[in-house]
């Protein structure tokens, strides 16, 4: 028993070895941060003199009297309710249609796929050309079919709008992991049903969906998550303009840090972030048990 005691230890001790150098950048490139700027959130710094402690004022007194807050809290949640059903439904199309297994198809889900990794910067500039109002792409394909296109991102009702299609080429990485998940379904469960007669759509929507579930719940947390930190289009693209109407939350807590020197108050704007972001994916995380089918489980639930 004292030998095996023995060898549980040294084995435990191998363990923390081998993970020691991620436990150490997780503790003091992560988890203190993390700590360092809640204690921020409770002052008032400017970077340049020491932070004044100012308890809950940042939460409580400035960020309900700020218009610019609240602005920027519901072009967030609107680019939210927008961009992550689309992408939920244009990822799963692309990857539908690239798991056919004819010769070349991995050239087209290398090709749909590579916007995904492409430095932010780049592809944004190459929507600005695009989206230009005078001579870009978008509107002179618009003027073929005699449509006078809108000014996009100088128009404060169509540049949302025009984030939102700006963001479509981000519909790579939903298709890479529908793709997985496709792949996944056993061939056999599509014979049975075509033996009992169900035509296509009734194989999509009674096979293919329910044991999709999963992947469809893993990338609806993956988008929640990856759209509330949207911030590189909006910097690039408009800065926040035209009048505010594309101000995403990480792009006001950006300015607050750095252009205004707010720094308690940026740190501040960053925890509530932090809450909003846990809240809603504990409710999907709850809400899988209504809608998430796990081919493994069995009918008691166990």
């Amino acid at each position: 028993m004292a030998h095996m005691t023995r060898a549980r230890r040294r084995e435990a001790l191998a363990f923390y070895l081998c993970i020691s150098p991620w436990l150490v950048g997780f503790i003091f490139l992560t988890v203190g941060p993390m700590l360092y700027s809640l204690y921020i959130s409770f002052t008032r710094w400017d970077l340049l003199t020491d932070p004044v402690w100012v308890g809950l004022r940042n939460y409580t007194v400035k960020m309900p009297g700020d218009e610019r807050f609240w602005q920027s809290l519901r072009v967030t949640v609107l680019y939210t309710l927008a961009y992550v059903p689309l992408e939920l439904i244009g990822g799963l199309a692309l990857a539908l249609l690239v798991q056919s297994r004819i010769r070349g198809i991995r050239v087209f889900r290398t090709i749909f796929y590579l916007p995904t990794v492409l430095a932010g910067v780049a592809f944004v500039v190459v929507w600005l050309w695009m989206l230009d109002p005078r001579g870009g792409l978008v509107n002179l394909l618009l003027a073929q079919f005699g449509i006078v296109g809108p000014r996009w991102l100088l128009d404060p009702d169509w540049a949302l709008p025009a984030l939102i299609m700006m963001s479509f080429w981000g519909w790579g990485r939903a298709m890479v992991i529908y793709l997985a998940g496709l792949q996944a379904i056993p061939g056999e469960l599509y014979e049975a049903a075509a033996i009992d007669g169900a035509s296509s759509w009734t194989r999509f929507w009674r096979v293919t969906i329910p044991l999709l579930t999963p992947t469809i719940f893993f990338n609806l947390i993956l988008s929640i998550i990856s759209t509330f930190q949207s911030f590189t289009n909006a910097f690039v693209a408009t800065n926040g303009g035209p009048l505010d109407s594309t101000l995403f939350f990480v792009l006001y807590l950006y300015k607050q840090a750095f252009e205004f020197r707010n720094m308690g108050y940026a740190a501040a704007l960053a925890w509530v972030l932090f809450v909003i972001i846990l809240a809603l994916t504990l409710v999907v995380l709850r809400s899988q048990r209504f809608w998430v089918f796990y081919a493994g489980e069995r009918s008691d639930g166990s």
